[in-house]
């Protein structure tokens, strides 16, 4: 699976494209698809 990532603070230089192993649900665990996501303004300025 893919997911982007990043380190450390900066700009869009910093975001790196990652593979990653795909999550799976535990016991009492379950795992949901996500169809949208935002970011909220406050996330965008920190990141």
């Amino acid at each position: 699976m893919k997911a982007i990532s990043y380190d450390e603070y900066g700009g869009p230089e910093v975001l790196r494209l990652a593979e990653v192993t795909e999550p799976h649900a535990g016991p009492g665990q379950v795992r949901v698809k996500i169809v949208a996501a935002a970011v909220n303004p406050i996330d965008f300025k920190i990141r």
